[in-house]
C-alpha cells in the first residue's frame, strides 16, 4: 500500500480487541483500540483514522451515537458498524446516520479483510478526488495573464473583483492585448465555472449567419437548415457567454441583444417556442464603445446594459517591462511544441524587443518567437532571428513645438483619428487633444 491505512477498534470485549489488531496488524494496518466510545472520540480528536471498525452495544454511549458525533468531528472517516444483534431496523438506522457497513459477529477474518480493503479503496478513491480538485483549482489560476508590470496587476486585481458576481463586463484593450485571456480568467474564477464558456467572434460573422449562431433555428428555417440547432445563448445555460467585437454588430441585432439581456429568453430563428437560459455576459472590444453611442452607432441603453464593469487591458507598449516574462513564456510554450530544448535568448535581442513598440501587441510578441525559434539555428534566439528592422532615424527638430505636433499627429493617424483612444495613449483629456489639434491645424490625410 502506499499509504498505511489506520484503523480504530472500538469495542467494550478486550478479546474482541485483541483479534481484531492481530488480524488488521497482520494484513499491514496501522491499528489503535478503544474499550469505550467516550476514549474513541478522545482519539479521534486528537489523531487521524482512516477506518473506525465500532461496535454498536457497549456501556455508556452505544455505537450509533458515537456514529453521529464522529461524523461531526472527521466527516471523511469511514465507519463500519458491528454487532451480535442484528436487526433490520438498526442497520437501517446505521447506514442513514453515514456508516460505511453493517457487519455481524461472530467475524469470518476473510470477509472482513476483504470488507476493510473495499474500505480502503474508498479511501484511495476520495484521496484521487481531491488531487483532481486540486488540479481544476489550479486551472483556474491565470496564468496565462503574464505580468508584474503596475497595470497588468491592476487587472488581475479588477478580474479578482468582479469574477464572483453576475455583473455584464466589456473589456476593453487594442487587438492582441489578451482580452479574451481577461474573459476565461473571469468564468473560470467564477460560480459558473462548471458549465460552459461559451465564445462567439461576433464580426467574423454576417448578421443573419450571427443570429443562427446567437439564437439557433429550426429545421426548415432556411435553405440548408436540415436539422434543429442550438443557439450559443442556450449552449450558455448556467454558464457565460462571451462576444467578442461586440461593436461590429448591427443595429437591429443591438435591439435583439438587448431583449436577451433583459428577459434572458429567445425564439430560435424559425420557431415560435420561447427557451429561456440563465447566462452571463463578457463582451470585448477595441472601438471605444461611449464614442459610437455619441454617434448613434451603437444603442446607449445596450451600452450601459453591458457596460456594468470595464476592465482594459493595456497594450504592450504601456507595460514594456513585462516583454522579458511574455518572451520567456513563448520561448518554453514553442520549445515544447517542437519538442527542442528550451531556448535562451541573447541581451541585444532582448533588448531590441523592449525598444520595439509592438502595434499588434502580445500576439505580435509571440509571432516573433515563434518565428525566431523555427528559423534559429543554435541555442539562443540572436538579434538576426528577430523580423525587427533597425530604428529609422528619428527627423529632427529645432523646436518642441515641432516635436510635439509631429508627435501627435502619428498617434491621431495610428488611432485611425479616434480622440478618446488618441487621448488615453498621449494621457492626456480629450479636450487638451481637441485644442493641440485646433492649435497645430492638424487634418486627417483621406
Amino acid at each position: 500500500m502506499a499509504k498505511k491505512i489506520s484503523i480504530l477498534i472500538v469495542d467494550d470485549e478486550r478479546s474482541v480487541r485483541d483479534s481484531l489488531c492481530s488480524w488488521f496488524i497482520e494484513d499491514g494496518y496501522r491499528v489503535v483500540s478503544a474499550e469505550d466510545a467516550k476514549k474513541a472520540l478522545s482519539l479521534i480528536e486528537s489523531e487521524t483514522f482512516d477506518i473506525v471498525l465500532a461496535d454498536i452495544k457497549m456501556p455508556g454511549m452505544d455505537g450509533l451515537e458515537m456514529l453521529k458525533r464522529i461524523k461531526t468531528i472527521r466527516k471523511e472517516v469511514i465507519v463500519i458498524m458491528m454487532t451480535a444483534f442484528a436487526t433490520v431496523d438498526t442497520a437501517v438506522q446505521a447506514l442513514k446516520d453515514g456508516a460505511f457497513d453493517y457487519v455481524t459477529k461472530p467475524f469470518d477474518p476473510d470477509d472482513l479483510s476483504h470488507l476493510i480493503r473495499n474500505a480502503s479503496r474508498q479511501i484511495s478513491l476520495m484521496e484521487e478526488n481531491e488531487v483532481l480538485k486540486d488540479k481544476v483549482v489550479s486551472l483556474e489560476n491565470v496564468e496565462d495573464l503574464i505580468g508584474e508590470s503596475k497595470a497588468m496587476q491592476q487587472v488581475l486585481l479588477e478580474i479578482e473583483s468582479v469574477a464572483q458576481s453576475t455583473a455584464s463586463v466589456i473589456i476593453t484593450g487594442e487587438s492582441g492585448t489578451g482580452k479574451e485571456l481577461v474573459a476565461r480568467a473571469i468564468h473560470v474564477n467564477s460560480p459558473r465555472k462548471f458549465f460552459p464558456l461559451v465564445s462567439v467572434h461576433c464580426g467574423a460573422l454576417s448578421e443573419s449567419l450571427l443570429e443562427s449562431e446567437l439564437f439557433g433555428h429550426e429545421k426548415g428555417a432556411f435553405t440548408g437548415a436540415v436539422y434543429n440547432r442550438k443557439g450559443r445563448f442556450e449552449m450558455a445555460d448556467n454558464g457565460t457567454i462571451f462576444l467578442d467585437e461586440i461593436a461590429t454588430i448591427s443595429t437591429k441585432m443591438q435591439v435583439e441583444l438587448l431583449r436577451v439581456l433583459e428577459t434572458k429568453s429567445f425564439v430560435r430563428v424559425g420557431g415560435n417556442k420561447e427557451i429561456k437560459s440563465d447566462f452571463r455576459v463578457i463582451c470585448a472590444t477595441n472601438r471605444d464603445l461611449k464614442t459610437m453611442v455619441d454617434n448613434g452607432a451603437f444603442r446607449e441603453d445596450l451600452f450601459y446594459r453591458l457596460n456594468v464593469v470595464n476592465i482594459r487591458v493595456p497594450p504592450l507598449r504601456e507595460r514594456t517591462e513585462d516583454i522579458p516574462l511574455l518572451t520567456e513564456y513563448f520561448i518554453k510554450k514553442y520549445c515544447t511544441t517542437m519538442n527542442r530544448p528550451v531556448m535562451s535568448i541573447e541581451p541585444a535581442a532582448l533588448s531590441r524587443l523592449a525598444e520595439f513598440p509592438f502595434p499588434g501587441n502580445i500576439r505580435e510578441l509571440e509571432n516573433m518567437i515563434e518565428r525566431a525559434i523555427v528559423v534559429g539555428n543554435g541555442k539562443k534566439i540572436c538579434l538576426k532571428d528577430l523580423p525587427i528592422e533597425k530604428n529609422k532615424s528619428m527627423p529632427s527638430f529645432e523646436s518642441l513645438n515641432e516635436l510635439e505636433k509631429h508627435h501627435v499627429l502619428q498617434i491621431l493617424n495610428k488611432y485611425n483619428w479616434n480622440i478618446s483612444v488618441s487621448a488615453k495613449a498621449l494621457k492626456i483629456d480629450r479636450v487638451t487633444l481637441y485644442n493641440k489639434i485646433k492649435k497645430y491645424n492638424l487634418k486627417q490625410s483621406n
